[in-house]
């Protein structure tokens, strides 16, 4: 029988990060609609929507589980950070390697008490990657977004950089690449001490970790990325992963069925950014334009920290799918969730990016004349005439559109089922007896 045919049971780890949640719930339920057996450990307040993809759900124990999305139990509170660096740093520090160990423990004793034929663990949880290579636990590793960590031939993430164009800017690319490296190496003592906890032997690099996974799958559109011709044996495009959330609001147009104004959908982040100053001057340009505008504060901020226009309707949560066939363009922070739904509704962008992925989602809007960005700082006069530039030229929406159609064909076409149901179906590489470091090919540890 083969893979298609086959029923299989799936674990799915995955962490309260705002935008990495939802990929691996819109994953789990298409594999739940395939009549799997899927289960998600989690953060405890992910509970609720794991119940509604269908997935049984178990909290980490041991490791850090979020019980609500409010700022107060924020993980890395990386708006107080002084420096990306310092952001980046305190990721490492708090979840890849600082916990790893009891992200492994958690993860061996969800396989304890009901084995997994595959483990889709989100790329950033190192202590459930190394837990599956200590007992020969084969894995893949799904992401929210374009690559974490540098691939060959694909501008770093961090500072928002376009393609290499020449020499000097692959010297660049090459050298913010090295230097992204050793910030993340500076987890590797806690990252090898986890894996000692676990009997294997120490890692190099950081990155040697996600080596060992079956496979690395991008949730993001290829078209989207700036990806070279060729890719590893280990990487894989399977488009974004797109699914309304269980927590929004049915939608109802808040404005009379006659007028006629442009819709402006703001949309930032779900989790907390310190975004209410921007979100502000926002809503200030939009109250100069003739313009219908929608803020969705997705819980991260309070109604009554924003003054509102005239013209502009706040609301905690909508559907966007929903919205996004009414609005005429999208305002975001650059989360890779918002953008890729925008672009595969034909919808140019004005991105004001704050941290994050953000820069780098940005420039692949930006690069393909799909959108417009501007620093997280921009006044309300910058703001007001991005958005009517986007409003006024053809050349934003029809960029939109082209870069939208490849994306959502990949987005509909994508392989992400196919290929957990092929991963779940292949003969474990248990070669290695637990407390062994398993050898991966060698096609997957040059992979990074």
């Amino acid at each position: 029988m083969d893979a298609a045919n086959r029923t299989f049971n799936f674990l799915f780890a995955t962490w309260e990060g705002g935008g990495c949640v939802g990929p691996a719930l819109t994953v789990a339920a298409k594999l739940v609609r395939r009549g799997h057996r899927v289960r998600l450990i989690s953060d405890e307040s992910n509970r609720a929507d794991a119940v509604a993809a269908g997935a049984d759900f178990t909290a980490w124990r041991r490791a850090p589980s979020r019980p609500d999305r409010s700022r107060e139990n924020d993980l890395f509170r990386d708006w107080e950070a002084a420096s990306p660096q310092e952001g980046l740093s305190r990721v490492v520090d708090r979840l890849m390697a600082g916990p790893a160990r009891a992200y492994g423990e958690d993860l061996a004793e969800a396989l304890d008490r009901e084995p997994a034929d595959l483990v889709v663990s989100n790329e950033m949880l190192f202590g459930v990657a190394l837990a599956c290579e200590a007992r020969g636990q084969p894995f893949a590793l799904l992401t929210a977004n374009v690559s974490l960590f540098p691939l060959p031939g694909v501008p770093p993430m961090g500072p928002g950089l376009p393609p290499a164009r020449n020499e000097e800017d692959r010297a660049l690319h090459a050298a913010i690449a090295d230097g992204g490296r050793q910030m993340f190496d500076a987890g590797l003592p806690a990252l090898n001490a986890a894996r000692a906890a676990f009997g294997l032997a120490p890692l190099a690099t950081m990155a040697d970790q996600l080596a060992r996974a079956e496979r690395l799958l991008l949730g993001t559109a290829r078209a989207f990325d700036f990806a070279p011709e060729t890719l590893p044996q280990q990487i894989l495009y399977v488009g974004p992963q797109l699914d309304t959330p269980a927590w929004a609001a049915p939608w109802a147009s808040l404005w009379p069925a006659t007028d006629e104004r442009p819709l402006v959908l703001v949309a930032f982040s779900t989790t907390f950014q310190n975004q209410a100053p921007i979100l502000q001057r926002v809503i200030d340009a939009l109250a100069a334009l003739p313009v219908r505008g929608l803020v969705t504060l997705g819980g991260a901020i309070a109604p009554e920290a924003l003054v509102p226009a005239d013209n502009v309707r706040l609301v905690d949560s909508a559907p966007h799918d929903a919205v996004l066939r009414e609005a005429a363009l999208v305002v975001s922070y650059g989360g890779h969730g918002t953008v890729s739904r925008a672009l595969i509704h034909r919808r140019p962008l004005l991105i004001l990016p704050q941290g994050r992925d953000q820069n780098d989602n940005a420039v692949r809007v930006t690069e393909r004349g799909a959108g417009l960005s501007l620093p997280a700082d921009a006044g309300v006069q910058e703001i007001k005439a991005s958005l009517q530039r986007l409003l006024g030229e053809p050349g934003f929406a029809a960029a939109a559109r082209a870069l939208g159609a490849k994306v959502a064909a990949e987005a509909a076409q994508s392989p992400v089922v196919a290929e957990l149901e092929r991963l779940a179906a292949k003969p474990a590489w248990r070669a290695a007896p637990l407390g062994a470091a398993a050898a991966p090919p060698a096609a997957r540890a040059a992979a990074f």
